[in-house]
């Protein structure tokens, strides 16, 4: 049925009118309308004088954070306000080994406690220890370091937990993976696999190549080329092949993503997470504690004459089951995080960090740590990783002298460390089995570093810098070139630092194998 016009439809009809008249752009005079299809659909951008601009937003940045304790970039930058958790763990008896926590502190010290045993303070930092996934490829996992003969091709396979494929350095390897080396034609020349901590290598001519990756069943490779060519995947997603390379000269970024499992399960064989075995206090932990701002000190027990000197921020019983105590990760942080001071900066930036190798030094491939008959280990570099694969011995009388690789309990990968460091400091005996060794304020002495395949002499210092003069906090012990006032770089990466007597012998057995022959304090037992 029809229905009259009223008088809102005829205002309705003005309106609309007007609107069409009076909002629609108009032409020039003597400009034909375009057809629909010529119509430019790019949006106006030019506004009216009168209307204020608001500035583009830029998108945000991505700012690396930096460990001042490794020099590396850290996954939660807000780790770095938690002060650190120094932990007293035991080397024996051997029931000890393998410790758990220990790939995971930027520092270990590694101390004599007599009787021919040592004992190691980790400082745990900016990264919280935790057990690994069980992700592992087809084939068994590498356990010898590689062997440079030649210009050399490699490096990592690693878990992209985040898949955004790009590896970030908190990313750890994939042991066990498959690896081939093609010719032109596709004919197989090597194959290796990958070691505990993902890295592969081959030696290899001056040619054109391709290399493969054999994808673990339940895995995919993450995006090729996604970003930075030193820290992206280079496969194919599908058959998991490099493109062809012109080799000529060593390469060490032809790296492989993989994106983990839904529901990666844990090697650690630990029902809660920890750190250990926890042992007693020494006389030195108090130096290394003042050194590290606020830091707490977690050890089991300790002398009456020890433990008058020493802070306690965690206490544990002398449980010898084991080899020690389990300290539980989660207390350690909140004890750590206790410690803060509301009221101070926390700052243990002390040491410089390059990628490259300083100048000078000599080969290093090998250093032999001979402590006693029944406490024997070694440091081998391995040219991928360019660190220095951690072994040590089984303090049998069978077996002395014979080290193999020694592990984290945690994860059970390889423990590797990019600074390896022999520090000459002073033992006062004050009984048979008590030992003061001086690394307090305002001490300077002899040293050497290990690091990418060299040894370098350089020298150590608790001095107090004018900055911890100011401030009245100190700062983590100190490294030099000889003339005791350019700091020498380290490596970016975690530092072992095994303190000696100066009386021990380093000295070169062939050539780059090193040997050191530890030289006990007179009236120690």
């Amino acid at each position: 049925m029809f229905r009259p016009i009223n008088r809102f439809h005829i205002f309705c009809i003005i309106l609309i009118s007007f609107l069409l008249n009076n909002c629609s752009p108009s032409l020039p005079r003597g400009t034909t309308s375009p057809t629909d299809s010529s119509i430019n659909t790019t949006p106006i951008t030019t506004l009216p004088e009168t209307t204020e601009t608001q500035p583009a937003l830029e998108p945000t940045s991505f700012v690396e954070v930096i460990n001042p304790l490794t020099g590396l970039p850290i996954a939660n930058p807000s780790l770095l306000e938690i002060p650190a958790a120094l932990v007293s763990i035991s080397h024996f008896p051997v029931t000890a080994r393998p410790q758990a926590g220990l790939s995971f502190a930027p520092y270990v010290f590694e101390f004599y406690i007599t009787e021919g045993a040592t004992r190691f303070l980790a400082a745990f930092y900016g990264e919280i220890p935790e057990p690994d996934a069980s992700v592992t490829g087809n084939c068994e996992v590498r356990n010898e370091p590689f062997q440079q003969t030649s210009e050399i091709l490699g490096n990592q396979v690693w878990l992209d937990s985040n898949a955004n494929g790009q590896h970030e350095v908190w990313e750890r390897g994939v042991g066990g993976i498959c690896v081939n080396l093609y010719d032109p034609s596709l004919s197989l020349l090597q194959q290796t696999t990958t070691d505990s901590n993902g890295y592969y290598g081959f030696n290899i001519e001056a040619g054109r190549y391709f290399v493969e990756f054999v994808k673990p069943s339940g895995m995919e490779f993450v995006q090729k080329d996604a970003g930075n060519e030193d820290n992206d995947s280079d496969v194919d997603q599908t058959s998991g092949r490099t493109d062809a390379l012109d080799f000529s000269s060593s390469l060490l970024n032809l790296d492989a993503g993989l994106v983990p499992p839904a529901n990666p399960a844990s090697t650690s064989g630990l029902a809660e997470p920890k750190v250990g075995p926890v042992r007693s206090g020494r006389l030195v932990y108090a130096d290394i504690q003042a050194s590290f701002q606020d830091s707490c000190l977690i050890y089991a027990f300790a002398s009456h004459e020890v433990l008058a000197e020493l802070p306690q921020c965690g206490f544990v019983t002398h449980d010898v089951q084991g080899g020690g105590y389990m300290f539980g990760i989660n207390e350690m942080m909140q004890l750590a995080e206790s410690r803060k001071n509301p009221n101070a900066v926390l700052n243990y930036a002390s040491n410089t960090y390059t990628q490259d190798p300083p100048e000078g030094g000599v080969p290093a491939s090998r250093l032999h740590v001979y402590i006693a008959w029944l406490n024997q280990s070694a440091w081998v570099y391995d040219p991928l990783s360019q660190s220095w694969w951690r072994y040590v011995d089984d303090a049998s009388e069978e077996t002395a002298g014979f080290v193999h690789p020694e592990t984290d309990r945690l994860t059970g990968r390889q423990l590797h460390f990019e600074n390896v460091i022999v520090l000459f400091a002073y033992h006062d005996v004050l009984s048979p089995t008590n030992l003061d060794i001086h690394l307090e304020q305002d001490w300077v002495g002899n040293a050497m570093l290990f690091r990418d395949g060299k040894k370098y002499d350089i020298r150590w210092s608790t001095r107090a810098s004018p900055e911890e003069v100011q401030s009245g906090r100190r700062k983590p012990i100190q490294f030099f070139y000889p003339d005791d006032t350019t700091p020498f770089p380290l490596k970016p990466g975690h530092t072992w630092v095994l303190v000696v007597t100066p009386e021990t012998a380093v000295t070169e057995q062939a050539s780059g194998e090193w040997l050191l022959q530890f030289s006990q304090p007179p009236g120690a037992k």
